[in-house]
């Protein structure tokens, strides 16, 4: 029975990799994504897909040590290539979501396959790549974006363009600073139009997302 409770150093080893992976995981979703996108259904895959992915490589590289009494460099890369291009059977996501989730796919790569690393040098290495990302954030500003099916196509037109920037800023309730205009559709009387605006993006969940039928690429 003492045996069923007992932890082995190994345990421990795991425990402690986990904590710093969630903890630089989460300070990268949070603190650095989320308050820029506000999508809380990347949040949720971010999260779930590093404690998945670190369980998965960490207890895989043991399963190797105990059959070949070594860890194969070989195996670590050919799983970092594997999850690195896994995607979901759905919508394509986003170029920058996608960046974050290839950061987070390596963030807990590094993390698992780092056994015989000092914990100093996994915080440092974490700690550099968690820079990495601020930086780009920081120095890199991205403008709030939405996808707006637009009925007043008469006002599409380049040189009614402050009528229809003014006219957007009254329904959305922003401050418009760009607009793109992509497919136009004059049967229905509709166009498709990108419009990006100051301030935060507000949250938006997958339902409010337009159907591919109706989301063409500009």
């Amino acid at each position: 029975m003492e045996n069923f409770f007992y932890l082995s150093d190994d345990f421990m080893m795991m425990f402690i990799r986990l904590l710093i992976n969630c903890l630089f995981t989460w300070l990268i979703i949070d603190r650095l994504y989320y308050r820029k996108s506000r999508r809380r259904d990347f949040y949720f895959t971010f999260m779930l897909i590093s404690v998945a992915i670190f369980f998965i490589v960490f207890f895989m590289i043991f399963v190797l040590e105990d059959m070949k009494g070594k860890t194969s460099m070989g195996v670590g890369i050919g799983l970092f290539g594997i999850f690195s291009i896994m995607r979901y059977r759905t919508d394509a996501m986003p170029v920058r979501e996608m960046t974050y989730l290839f950061v987070i796919i390596a963030l807990s790569l590094v993390n698992a396959v780092s056994v015989n690393v000092p914990l100093f040098e996994v915080i440092l290495t974490n700690l550099i790549i968690s820079a990495a990302v601020w930086l780009c954030e920081l120095h890199i500003k991205t403008r709030p974006t939405r996808l707006v099916q637009y009925d007043r196509i008469e006002l599409i037109t380049p040189e009614r363009r402050p009528e229809l920037i003014a006219d957007l800023e009254k329904r959305l309730g922003v401050k418009v600073t760009k607009v793109d205009v992509g497919s136009v559709d004059f049967l229905r009387d509709m166009a498709m139009i990108r419009v990006t605006f100051e301030g935060e993006q507000p949250a938006m969940g997958e339902e409010l997302k337009l159907s591919k039928d109706q989301l063409k690429q500009f």
